[in-house]
């Protein structure tokens, strides 16, 4: 059971949100909350697999209370939910560590798989949000390029599966290898960038084009 705790200022999603949670019924609510304050309190006090976060809140953002949350509770993953699809905000709320960014417009059953998903540690996007990504990040290209350069053949394919938001059961499908060798490549991958996650490591491969080199 995956344990869930909702932020957002207003009450209707909130509301609607609860609902979706309890007619999956493979969920524990930890709380919903209207402020940043609360839910960084909350996470303290009883951390989350998973936070479902407002973006645009009074206050604190959804940029702050996600950098704050990631602080007390290091385990918790973050998915960011807003009506906002511009490129904004996008990079600094995956370097403030949230996995995973979603529109509130998102159907019930993808809502439920996108929280599975970031509750395992990997990143879901909405299409959306993965096109303003990418125009987020096409600008000069930030990290070690010899970080790159250090990955193997093998290492770069499995970055570009990545970064396409794939989970290690599929990208295993797509390599024809087996998932335990692709969470091998992925602990090397992370070590070799010297970045903390799965979304990190993505954010990386699409500054560094990894997938237009490799492809």
């Amino acid at each position: 059971m995956i344990s869930v705790l909702i932020c957002d200022d207003h009450a209707v999603v909130r509301y609607g949100v609860m609902a979706v949670l309890e007619a999956h019924g493979d969920f524990r609510l930890v709380g919903a909350v209207g402020d940043g304050d609360a839910a960084i309190a909350l996470a303290q006090r009883d951390p989350p697999d998973v936070v479902l976060m407002d973006l645009l809140m009074p206050g604190r953002n959804g940029v702050e209370t996600t950098r704050e949350i990631k602080r007390v509770s290091p385990r918790s993953r973050v998915m960011l939910l807003t009506s906002h699809e511009g490129d904004e905000h996008l990079v600094d709320a995956m370097q403030a560590g949230a996995t995973s960014y979603l529109l509130k417009d998102t159907p019930p059953a993808e809502l439920v798989q996108a929280i599975e998903r970031t509750a395992r540690g990997e990143p879901a996007l909405h299409p959306k949000i993965a096109a303003a990504m990418v125009r987020a990040l096409t600008g000069p290209a930030a990290g070690s390029a010899s970080a790159a350069d250090a990955l193997t053949e093998r290492e770069a394919q499995v970055l570009n599966l990545i970064a396409e938001g794939l989970p290690n059961a599929a990208i295993a499908q797509r390599l024809g290898v087996s998932e335990k060798t692709v969470k091998n490549h992925v602990t090397s991958i992370l070590a070799k960038l010297q970045v903390e996650d799965r979304t990190q490591a993505a954010v990386f491969a699409w500054r560094q084009r990894l997938k237009e080199r490799n492809g």
